[in-house]
């Protein structure tokens, strides 16, 4: 059986940035097991595999590792591949997931992803988290992920934390922070525990980033940038409970797998 599988590269314009995803459209689903195997042969920090529903398309999201919740960078690749690849005539599609309904719609070459905030909580920071650094943050914060929030964005590039330490914390990921220079916020983001060291732009993320600067900068529009050796480049707004994250995308590979 041949499927098709493009690979796309998320929140850039131009190829070799941003964060790469493979996209595989279904007729019907196979197997978790099939699933998997596949994700962890593509070895990309994302697979996304999607089944047209009619009204919607429902859609799932693997690391080489296990199955995720909610993937921003993968969503965008996923929306890019419907809309370009699959149906070019729309220009907003909902997908259904285990994290709920997200709606992406594109206008010129920006995608724009409707997910729920989650704003981050003062927490208990874990001992392992702060010697993981040889900096010290400000101020550690959690929602789904632990939030490390420092002086500068020169200290957010230069840090080389230690991912044993990392793998060990009762969170799946944590974002490192700061304030920009040209941008509102710059980030990174590491998630040793699913297989990835460092993920190189993290749609999913800023569902914890927006809300917290737009709190400290009092803006509801932002631009951020997150600062991995790739880089990706992030628009963001806060609309109540939700956050808009829009970005572009680029093709860099279409095929078949055979299985």
């Amino acid at each position: 059986m041949k499927i098709p599988i493009f690979q796309v590269d998320a929140f850039t314009s131009k190829v070799f940035s941003g964060n790469p995803a493979a996209v595989l459209p279904l007729d019907y689903w196979l197997d978790d097991g099939q699933l998997q195997a596949i994700a962890s042969e593509n070895n990309l920090s994302e697979t996304a595999f999607f089944v047209n529903r009619g009204e919607y398309y429902q859609l799932r999201w693997f690391t080489p590792q296990t199955e995720v919740d909610l993937c921003g960078h993968a969503t965008l690749a996923a929306a890019y591949v419907v809309m370009n690849k699959v149906n070019p005539k729309l220009r907003e599609i909902t997908f259904g997931t285990r994290g709920g309904e997200l709606i992406v719609k594109k206008k010129d070459n920006l995608y724009s992803m409707d997910f729920p905030a989650h704003p981050p909580e003062p927490c208990q920071t874990p001992q392992n988290l702060l010697d993981a650094f040889d900096i010290k943050p400000q101020e550690v914060l959690a929602s789904n992920y632990y939030m490390a929030v420092f002086k500068n964005e020169e200290e957010v590039r230069e840090l080389n934390p230690y991912m044993t330490l990392l793998k060990e914390l009762d969170r799946i990921g944590i974002i490192i922070t700061a304030a920009g220079k040209q941008v509102d916020f710059v980030s990174r983001f590491f998630a040793p525990a699913l297989g990835i060291p460092e993920d190189p732009v993290t749609g999913s993320a800023h569902c914890t980033l927006i809300p917290y600067w737009a709190q400290k900068t009092k803006k509801k529009k932002l631009k951020a940038k997150q600062v991995s050796q790739r880089g990706g480049d992030i628009y963001c707004e806060l609309t109540g409970d939700r956050v808009i994250i829009a970005g572009n995308a680029t093709l860099y590979m279409e095929g078949a797998i055979t299985i």
